[in-house]
């Protein structure tokens, strides 16, 4: 793996995620209508053009009570995970992909072949997994792409909501993506790029 050694949520961890597709934007890549590419897709293209262009980060850093329950509660996630399940979480910065302009920021390795993905959501989403139990569709795409930065094989996605009865406040689901998806995924992602390379490339004719 090729790893940035700067703390998650630090100034040099964002600076260093500028211009790259992140695991946690993929979704927008592959979203689609019925008439083609989706309105997310072309606001992430542009997003990206103008962090390549201007080296200023496109991101938010506006945090709503979700976002802000999340980065609370996620240390006690992984404990619980830890204790569940007698495994150490290992933490990790901001993990390169070998050969695209992309990246991943998983929430730990597990073990030398796993990943974790941790959600603190409202109770009732946290119920909504309960009762599903498997992994959330809308995060599917963000693990894939964990793992193909990460060359990992799997991923548990860890739902966590200290509001609950103890024993169903942490919900482990495992999540293993199959070679084809893998692939599948990484092929969209550097036609993507290549969308961006392009339309950089023509603004920097026009500006020359």
């Amino acid at each position: 793996m090729i790893v940035s050694p700067h703390p998650q949520g630090s100034p040099e961890w964002l600076a260093a995620r500028v211009g790259l597709v992140t695991a946690s934007r993929v979704s927008d890549i592959i979203a689609t209508t019925k008439t083609g590419g989706s309105a997310s897709r072309a606001g992430y293209l542009g997003e990206l053009v103008a962090e390549i262009l201007t080296g200023v980060s496109a991101e938010s850093q506006f945090m709503n009570d979700d976002m802000r329950r999340g980065v609370e509660l996620e240390p006690a996630a992984r404990f619980a995970y830890e204790v569940e399940t007698n495994r150490v979480v290992e933490p990790v910065g901001l993990v390169l992909h070998p050969t695209m302009k992309a990246a991943a920021s998983p929430d730990g390795l597990v073990d030398p072949d796993g990943l974790i993905e941790i959600k603190c959501p409202r109770t009732h989403v946290h119920i909504g997994y309960l009762e599903a139990g498997k992994p959330p569709s809308k995060y599917l795409a963000q693990m894939e792409w964990q793992c193909i930065c990460t060359g990992r094989r799997w991923v548990d996605f860890v739902s966590f909501d200290p509001k609950m009865p103890e024993r169903l406040q942490l919900f482990i689901v495992r999540y293993e993506p199959t070679q084809e998806k893998l692939r599948a995924l990484e092929n969209e992602v550097r036609a993507f790029l290549e969308e961006v390379d392009v339309k950089v490339a023509n603004l920097k004719r026009i500006a020359a």
